[in-house]
């Protein structure tokens, strides 16, 4: 067996498809299906081919469990062999969630390159299990992700505190007011991401009378097929509701202002926490403390908002409007 093996398994027995398992470990549908055949040759059925997915058998469990601790010790040797390369060179493959990468990544990334070169970033956005799990088997050196977070042998560091802010038409009874309070929200108004997208629990955690779990009454209208924090952009711009964003992401300039506008929430504002996450074995220390000082430094979030602003100000920064 090999660990390219025992990559296909671990994948497979995760996504429960040998088509998105190929596509996650790019290579052809055949391949995997050949790899994994022929592991099961040697070790006995690994997994059970129904209809519609793809599930481990008794045994496939146990080796899939044990293929991944595999994985993950493989991680580690690779990045103790990188220890004593430069660590500013080189490519940083970095995770991230669909509701932060589109918005800091245009802000930190030209700061990156003006400090050095060559370092660059490889970029995947996905869930927060699928990137934990990535992180912990090597495939991805770090994630910036949100709270809470947290795995075994993980650094976890806190980079800022982000506010929500209300996203609205122009012309919408509540652009008139200064601040919003929780009670002027309808549950009726709002759209948000579908079930299990991590912004939308906290959103719902900070809003607790809009939860239709917790409280009686209408439910806020939900969207899962392709839905993006964009996409609930459009459809407030088209006067279909309100939504609720993270501050970066409603600074996104997509709209005129006579069009849409957004006010933020009485104190104490509703917020998330956003923080970079790597393997304790990861040697790069000066490439994560660089990217942190520039998603920090590029993010108005950080200079308005963060308590800690001061102490430690990052050497990258070049120009901040917020300054």
């Amino acid at each position: 067996m090999t660990l390219t093996e025992l990559r296909y398994i671990v994948a497979l027995a995760q996504e429960q498809h040998f088509g998105r398992a190929a596509e996650r470990c790019h290579v052809s549908q055949p391949t995997l299906s050949i790899a994994v055949k022929k592991l099961e040759e040697e070790l006995g059925v690994l997994f059970e081919r129904g209809k519609t997915r793809i599930l481990p058998t008794p045994l496939g469990m146990k080796i899939v469990a044990m293929a991944a601790k595999v994985l993950e010790q493989a991680a580690a040797i690779k990045d103790v062999a990188e220890a004593d390369k430069e660590q500013l060179e080189g490519p940083i493959a970095l995770g991230t969630l669909p509701t932060i990468g589109p918005y800091l990544l245009p802000q930190f990334i030209p700061l990156l390159q003006e400090t050095t070169n060559k370092l660059s970033l490889y970029v995947e956005e996905g869930g927060i299990a699928d990137l934990a799990g990535k992180l912990r088997n090597g495939d991805l050196d770090a994630l910036l992700v949100t709270t809470p977070f947290a795995e075994a042998d993980v650094v976890v560091q806190p980079l800022f505190d982000e506010p929500f802010v209300l996203l609205l038409p122009s012309d919408h009874r509540l652009a008139s007011k200064v601040r919003i309070e929780a009670t002027d929200l309808r549950a009726e108004e709002l759209l948000l991401l579908g079930e299990g997208d991590s912004l939308r629990e906290q959103i719902l955690a900070a809003f607790p009378h809009l939860d239709p779990h917790k409280e009686s009454g209408a439910a806020v209208r939900t969207f899962t097929q392709g839905a993006t924090l964009e996409t609930l952009r459009h459809m407030v711009a088209s006067h279909l509701g309100i939504t609720i964003l993270p501050q970066t992401a409603a600074e996104a300039p997509l709209y005129a202002p006579n069009l849409l506008t957004t006010r933020p929430f009485t104190d104490p504002a509703p917020r998330r926490t956003l923080v970079l996450a790597w393997r304790v074995s990861f040697p790069r220390h000066k490439a994560i403390d660089l990217l942190r000082k520039a998603i920090q430094a590029s993010s108005s979030a950080y200079w308005n908002y963060n308590t800690a602003k001061s102490q430690d100000a990052p050497g990258v920064m070049v120009e901040n409007r917020n300054w």
